[in-house]
């Protein structure tokens, strides 16, 4: 490690919120400080850590995990200390390993990634070759004062340097954006952004917004266009008009909502794109935060097409008027149980995708090969490569501190920071659904 890199006293203990097997039992305890076992790791100092959704499989007993293990993966923090990797002029690795240094600020995706294999490379971060999901027994997560990050200068995002830009970039002022907004990044607005985008790039969505029959509206088309003037009729207005579904409000959902409304205002205004969001959940307190987040966005961020927060079978009602019955051109699918997968199927049009970004569990899928096939649905599921969407994420993020700035306001995603010590209580409401975004801070 090189003098610039000397680390801080890290020997001692520390605190952390521990889950113990089989189910809902959460114990602030005391662990031991973690230490640097790798050359590419890196020790983060938390400055907040955030309580998902994702958390609740573990404490509801719904992954197979039978260790007990310190819960967590999103985190915002400082570096205190460095592997020896970390040196000037480290050539042919990701580049942090020769720019990170002990006393920037960090935000951690969920899962490693080393940034050096394929699926890194090509930006599938989240299946890199030596993924690990943060707040698992061999891995512990970040609701705890420190916290351990693996293969650090592929799995960190350095927000230190994007407040001191090199020549030809832009200065991003991050330091009027509180860590509580910051943290966002490690998770769920990255996936928020990702389940729009996995729809909004889909083949059958890319005809829609080119204004063509599937399929030469984008991407690839072999051969050349010998019957291509025997089209059927061409495109109507309503044939342009994109529909689309959200199921699932929660802090995700939120997310979601908010990254899509942004991205459709953008194609509006650069394509004249016409189209209209039903966003749904069973329950009046997440639809009444949504509903306050989209009153709080100004008009650049969300345009003008419909949006509607509805029950779900208002809902399921309200797509079958906008559409005469055909249903969503796509749905983004932001809970990870077989009701919402079944909602999703229900409203999605023939030859619509799915985007589904919930965490989903054993039960098999509540449709057949038959369903699927007879409604040519597409279906894109999976984890989000956090590391890859962050470019992305951090601008919508900067634009919608309206949404994303605050704390226990209405239209605020963060319903509160809390102690460590209030871990028992706040994952019991969570699990009930009686409180929105809960962060942790370890200091207090």
């Amino acid at each position: 490690m090189s003098s610039d890199n000397a680390a801080l006293d890290l020997s001692g203990m520390q605190r952390a919120v521990r889950w113990y097997p089989p189910a809902y039992d959460i114990r602030v305890e005391a662990a031991p400080i973690p230490q640097i076992i790798d050359p590419d790791d890196a020790i983060v100092k938390v400055k907040l850590a955030g309580l998902c959704g994702s958390d609740l499989h573990i404490y509801r007993g719904h992954e197979d995990v039978d260790s007990d293990l310190i819960c967590g993966h999103e985190i915002v923090g400082e570096v205190v200390a460095l592997g020896p990797s970390f040196r000037e002029g480290a050539t042919g690795r990701p580049e942090l390993y020769s720019t990170l240094r002990v006393g920037d600020k960090v935000v951690s995706p969920f899962t490693v990634s080393c940034g050096e294999c394929h699926f890194c490379r090509i930006g599938f971060t989240c299946r890199c070759i030596h993924s690990c999901l943060f707040g698992i027994p061999t891995l512990p997560g970040g609701q705890a004062q420190y916290i351990r990050i693996p293969k650090a200068g592929g799995t960190l995002f350095r927000l230190s340097a994007l407040e001191s830009p090199g020549a030809g970039s832009v200065n991003r002022d991050l330091s009027k954006l509180a860590d509580s907004s910051l943290i966002l990044l490690a998770d769920i607005l990255p996936t928020g952004v990702f389940a729009a985008m996995q729809a909004l790039q889909h083949p059958k969505i890319a005809s829609l917004l080119a204004g063509k029959s599937y399929p030469f509206g984008g991407g690839f088309v072999p051969g050349g266009s010998i019957a291509r003037g025997q089209a059927a009729t061409a495109l109507q207005p309503d044939d342009r008009t994109l529909t689309i579904g959200v199921v699932g409000l929660g802090p995700v959902g939120v997310c979601a909502t908010v990254s899509l409304l942004d991205i459709l205002a953008g194609l509006e205004a650069s394509q004249g794109l016409v189209f209209q969001v039903v966003a749904i959940d069973p329950l009046e307190s997440r639809r009444s935060k949504l509903q306050a987040v989209y009153d709080t966005i100004e008009s650049s961020g969300k345009g003008s097409g419909r949006f509607v927060v509805a029950s779900v079978e208002d809902g399921k009602k309200l797509v079958q008027e906008w559409t005469n019955g055909a249903g969503c051109n796509a749905v983004l699918e932001v809970v990870g149980n077989n009701s919402a997968l079944t909602l999703a199927y229900d409203i999605v049009r023939p030859f619509g995708i799915i985007s589904s970004v919930g965490v989903h569990q054993e039960p098999p899928l509540p449709f057949s090969g038959r369903d699927v096939y007879n409604k040519n649905v597409s279906f894109d599921f999976g984890r989000c490569p956090v590391r890859a969407m962050f470019p992305i994420a951090l601008e919508i993020l900067l634009k919608r501190q309206d949404v994303f700035g605050g704390v226990g306001t209405e239209a605020s995603l963060i319903d509160r920071i809390v102690s460590l010590d209030q871990a028992v209580e706040m994952y019991k409401l969570f699990d009930k659904g009686q409180c929105g975004k809960i962060l942790f801070d370890p200091w207090v």
